[in-house]
């Protein structure tokens, strides 16, 4: 589908999934999403709470850039590395592969 792409999720208790959505929406959209429902875990949705974290397996150039705050956070959380990001903060640019983590 044009401007469409494809966000493939994966997690301990499910298999790959794969979902389509619009260029720049938050990954967090897939619970709007046929079998999206409770796939990434959510809370606050504005990048405070850590339940929505997630790990990028491929297609980090397909993603929105992690903010300073983002990045802190995530340590906090005790995660380090680019690939470690906030669902609710991605926005989805390309074809992109997610591991749950939250």
């Amino acid at each position: 589908m044009e401007g469409f792409h494809t966000l493939t999720v994966t997690s301990t208790t499910a298999n790959e999934i794969k979902f389509e959505l619009p260029k720049n929406a938050p990954f967090t959209d897939i619970e709007y999403e046929p079998g999206g429902k409770n796939i990434i875990p959510l809370g606050c949705r504005v990048g405070a709470c850590g339940a929505c974290l997630v790990k990028i397996t491929s297609g980090f150039e397909a993603v929105s850039r992690r903010e300073e705050d983002e990045e802190a956070f995530i340590e906090i959380l005790g995660h380090s590395g680019e690939e470690y990001r906030l669902a609710c903060q991605c926005l989805l640019k390309g074809e992109v592969a997610i591991e749950i983590i939250g």
